[in-house]
């Protein structure tokens, strides 16, 4: 009785130290990347606190730390961490590691990250690649509906890890809000805490940076309009998990922001915070609108701006639904056609080249162009869907019809696609190439600069 006794006072001892030992529920996932800043994500349980090392991979024993101590826990359960080493070395590598509550964590990426070469005015741009894709759903029996797991695979998301991409880029349903989620301010931080745990995710979100915006199923309900009553704890939310420059303004909320990489500029739109009903009639409602007339506008300035610095060939507009379908299945810009043909007008009377449209939402992939104007000005679209989530047979469907789709390029099973920017001078092209589940290729698109200019531009 006595050893036993013994022993109780021993695990009473040590209960509360394995009960509240800190572990990562997720990441780290590497954020936006500056010249001289980056940013890492991070998800914990139960941490005291949380800590970064970091330092030049050739001053290893110079180590800058930032520490976060006594982070609260969001209604979902985990502590979120955003770190922002900055003041760094352009073009540099540098090494790190999580601390959590003093002891060195396993990652499953190699933890190292770069910063942004200064190659503006001094040297060529360099060449790069990202992914993109959308609709990941993550299978949850407990809240899903009845019957086979909408999940199909999460193969994609090991391939994209192993890809050597520099960045990603998600165009939208990015998790699945189901009904025991929406309807509940700790239903909707539940959400995305448990799907980005996957395993097969965590490579993925260490080895490239990334970037996103939103479409309906990680706003709200399905083809959410703005009427959405958690609209405002879906962005905070979304601010919580992504690791973006900015979203929206001051004055005008969102998800909506852009960044820059080498000589390609991207411009994240935000289409549901200021969405109108996709079922308006719009003959009836001329104002009818998907992006709101404030983040149009925005949209408008920012590509002017661009083109005034002069560094960028490739306009990149990514958002949730598709831009250039004529068959109005889904929720496709067509149903806002006046404001998808007012931006058209704008590229073409403002003399504005290379813009190519990155899109989701269907769960299909395909990519699309359309000659806008008199001048011949070309503009292209590249649709990512499905990463994970049930897929569409588009290929045997009237989306095969489309006037604007580009042959051979219907893919409809779950995959995501890479774009590689590169050559030099008027050379250079974009070579964009669908991968599927299985990691076989299922086309390959080039797409030179002389595309994405009037025909009568040189």
């Amino acid at each position: 009785m006595i050893r036993m006794r013994s022993l109780g006072l021993i695990a009473a001892t040590l209960l509360p130290v394995l009960a509240w030992a800190g572990e990562i529920i997720s990441g780290p996932m590497l954020g936006y990347r500056a010249h001289r800043e980056v940013f890492v994500w991070l998800e914990t349980r139960d941490a005291d606190t949380v800590a970064l090392e970091y330092w030049l991979r050739e001053s290893p024993d110079d180590i800058d730390r930032i520490e976060f101590a006594d982070v609260p826990h969001h209604p979902g359960g985990g502590q979120i961490h955003h770190f922002v080493p900055g003041l760094l070395k352009m073009g540099a590598t540098y090494d790190y590691r999580i601390l959590i509550d003093d002891a060195e964590a396993e990652l499953a990426a190699p933890a190292t990250f770069e910063t942004q070469d200064l190659w503006e005015w001094r040297k060529p741009p360099p060449d790069f690649a990202f992914l993109m894709g959308s609709c990941a759903y993550i299978n949850d029996p407990e809240y899903d509906r009845p019957g086979e797991g909408y999940g199909k695979t999460y193969k994609t998301f090991e391939l994209m890890g192993e890809s050597d991409a520099d960045f990603m880029i998600w165009t939208g349903d990015n998790w699945y809000w189901r009904e025991p989620d929406y309807s509940s301010v700790s239903g909707m931080w539940y959400r995305p805490s448990h799907d980005r745990s996957i395993p097969e995710m965590q490579k993925f979100l260490g080895t490239m940076h990334h970037y996103a915006t939103w479409d309906d199923h990680d706003y709200g309900p399905n083809d959410s309009n703005w009427s959405f009553e958690y609209k405002e704890l879906a962005l905070d939310i979304f601010k919580a998990y992504w690791g973006n420059h900015t979203y929206g303004e001051a004055a005008n909320p969102g998800v909506y922001s852009k960044f820059f990489w080498g000589d390609a500029a991207f411009f994240l739109m935000d289409n549901h915070y200021y969405r109108d009903a996709a079922g308006m009639d719009q003959d009836k409602h001329p104002e009818k609108t998907q992006w709101g007339r404030h983040q149009l506008e925005w949209l408008k300035q920012s590509l002017l701006q661009a083109k005034e610095l002069r560094h960028f060939r490739f306009l990149f507009i990514a958002s949730g639904n598709q831009m250039l379908q004529t068959l109005p299945r889904g929720e496709p810009h067509e149903l806002y056609r006046r404001e998808r043909e007012e931006l058209m007008q704008f590229i073409v009377d403002n003399e504005i080249t290379g813009v190519v449209f990155l899109t989701g939402d269907v769960h299909h992939s395909a990519m699309y162009r359309r000659q806008i104007g008199d001048s011949g000005q070309w503009v292209y679209e590249i649709t990512s869907s499905p990463l994970s989530a049930g897929s569409w047979d588009a290929a045997n469907s009237d989306k095969a019809n489309d006037p604007h789709v580009i042959a051979n390029t219907l893919v409809g099973t779950q995959n995501f696609v890479q774009v590689a920017v590169a050559g030099q001078g008027q050379d250079r092209h974009l070579t964009v190439t669908s991968v599927d589940k299985d990691g076989a290729t299922r086309f390959t698109e080039t797409v030179k600069l002389s595309d994405l200019r009037p025909t009568e531009v040189e």
